[in-house]
């Protein structure tokens, strides 16, 4: 990487935690340059635009995602252990000090849901691939006989997502000091509700 795709990431790495804080709509190339103590001249050279701003912004988001939650989840043997590893890398990451106002994600779909564009358009995407990961690791579950043969996929990465937007809304909005084990009794309940049932010996 050359020199000025190191300073726009440096930039951008200071973006998604302003982002985080301020969120997506309070993300404004001024904002950003006050932030950087940088000229607006200067970040107009890579952006030109607060709306291209935003994309890149989601874009190096989903980027340091993938490395802090799914290479490490990928990394444990299939079925069961990695869903669990998204689940516990996925906490993790909402706790990262990069993420001082919590999932820019979370944040941005509460921004952006009844908005049109392509900021909108670039999240759905992203979180719709982000489903699918999770849907796809609970199928492979299934061969491996950790997860029902009649499971729903779709269903379980549904609900895990259910269980971690109720993990940012019970931190982050009511201060429950016990967000994290309620989040943790739901992603249990859901694996057993997952596993394959054991018959009962005659």
């Amino acid at each position: 990487m050359g020199k000025g795709g190191a300073t726009k990431d440096a930039i951008l790495d200071r973006a998604v935690r302003l982002a985080s804080q301020v969120g997506l709509s309070g993300l404004s190339i001024g904002r950003l340059a006050e932030d950087l103590h940088m000229s607006k001249s200067g970040l107009f050279a890579h952006f030109e635009a607060k709306e291209t701003l935003q994309v890149e912004v989601l874009e190096r988001a989903a980027q340091l995602f993938v490395e802090a939650v799914v290479r490490p989840a990928l990394a444990q043997p299939r079925g069961e252990p990695r869903l669990r590893a998204l689940f516990e890398h996925w906490l993790c990451w909402t706790k990262t000090a990069r993420l001082p106002g919590g999932c820019l994600f979370v944040a941005a779909a509460a921004e952006l849901d009844d908005r049109r564009g392509p900021v909108r358009d670039r999240l759905v995407s992203l979180q719709r691939e982000w489903l699918e990961l999770i849907a796809n690791v609970a199928r492979t579950g299934i061969p491996l006989g950790h997860f029902r043969d009649d499971l729903d996929a779709q269903q379980c990465a549904h609900d895990l997502y259910s269980v971690m937007l109720g993990y940012h809304h019970a931190k982050r909005l009511l201060r429950d000091p016990r967000a994290e084990d309620r989040a943790r009794a739901g992603f249990e309940s859901l694996l057993a509700a997952a596993r394959r049932r054991r018959r009962k010996s005659a």
